[in-house]
């Protein structure tokens, strides 16, 4: 597996996609769009390889680039400094960006379940999270959803970071195993790949989180609020080809052309036939809400605004926004769910 941590903060060479147009369309025809991810994983994005693959993007006339960088920070600073289109950050750091001014805006709810966890080793002593107090807690990067994700966690259980637990910034897959082994680490924040990647390498962890901290959606995709007012077909293309792209891998009669596309976004990760269907599975469950009513890519109000509590409280952003509901809209993910059921 790649490692977050061989990835800068700036725009690097794009992650290799064979037949990056997938069957339809041809490149001369086509927009080019440049979509950032914050870790090299095709199956973190599967709905960006598999609408690539499948050609829904081409069907919209786009010509999707895919490239990763160093966690959600970097791909918030891409989007601002107009390097890409889209990206997937996590909610904690577009909410802290936009406390900084930065302009953002999550239009689709990828990882409509928590794709996060606090984990621990499996022979730990350590039980719950309230004896972390005074412990370590490592994660993959220095600001990317996974610390804020844990740093809500710790102010739930009435700690603060510095006083009463410390984030050590260690990297994942081996970096990661290697903290544990060494004592470096008593516990890390961990995403569905990254503990499956873990438990791989032979480092058994298990999580320790709260179950009421399962409501807390993870990263989705997210363009500029200029992007929006100012070239909407854009998002509306994307939207339709990025909610096609989901549904059929949700579909398990389509799992081997899924796979496949995602060993063609990242083959390292296609390299274990075995790893590459379980991690798929673990990562494709957390994309489905547990109310499915409104369809995919929903984002609950009531959540945003236990988001930025949580933010407040840990010291992560000085007070509320000024308009929380402005950097979030269902607008795209309901023209993604009619492009769906067409």
């Amino acid at each position: 597996m790649m490692n977050r941590r061989t990835f800068t903060a700036s725009l690097l060479s794009a992650v290799p996609v064979a037949g990056a147009l997938g069957t339809k369309g041809f490149a001369q025809d086509l927009r080019d769009i440049t979509f950032v991810q914050p870790s090299p994983s095709a199956i973190n994005s599967f709905p960006v390889f598999v609408a690539i693959g499948e050609g829904y993007f081409a069907d919209e006339g786009l010509n999707v680039t895919v490239e990763a960088i160093n966690g959600s920070g970097a791909v918030l600073q891409a989007l601002s400094a107009g390097q890409a289109h889209f990206g997937r950050p996590g909610p904690g750091p577009l909410i802290a960006a936009r406390s900084r001014d930065v302009d953002a805006v999550h239009i689709y709810n990828v990882a409509a379940r928590s794709n996060f966890g606090i984990a621990v080793p499996e022979d730990s002593d350590i039980q719950n999270v309230e004896e972390l107090r005074g412990k370590v807690i490592g994660t993959g990067t220095a600001d990317g959803a996974e610390v804020g994700f844990a740093r809500n966690v710790m102010t739930g259980a009435g700690m603060k970071e510095g006083e009463d637990f410390t984030f050590l910034t260690v990297g994942d897959g081996g970096p990661a195993t290697a903290a544990f082994l060494n004592g470096e680490i008593d516990a890390y924040s961990a995403s569905t790949a990254d503990t499956a990647i873990l438990n791989q390498r032979g480092m058994a962890v298990r999580d320790i989180t709260p179950a009421e901290f399962g409501r807390f959606f993870g990263n989705g995709i997210a363009t500029m609020a200029d992007t929006i007012a100012n070239d909407r077909e854009l998002v509306e293309a994307w939207s339709r080809a990025f909610a096609r792209g989901h549904a059929f891998a949700l579909d398990d009669a389509n799992r081997e052309a899924v796979l496949k596309h995602l060993a063609d976004g990242n083959p390292q990760e296609g390299e274990d036939k075995e790893f590459q269907s379980a991690l798929f599975d673990a990562v494709r469950s957390k994309t489905i809400a547990a109310d499915p009513s409104n369809g995919l890519g929903w984002y609950p109000a009531e959540v945003w605004q236990e988001w930025q509590d949580a933010l407040v409280a840990g010291g992560e952003i000085p007070g509320p926004l000024d308009d929380l509901s402005a950097a979030w809209t269902n607008e795209f993910a309901a023209i993604g769910n009619e492009a769906v059921s067409k």
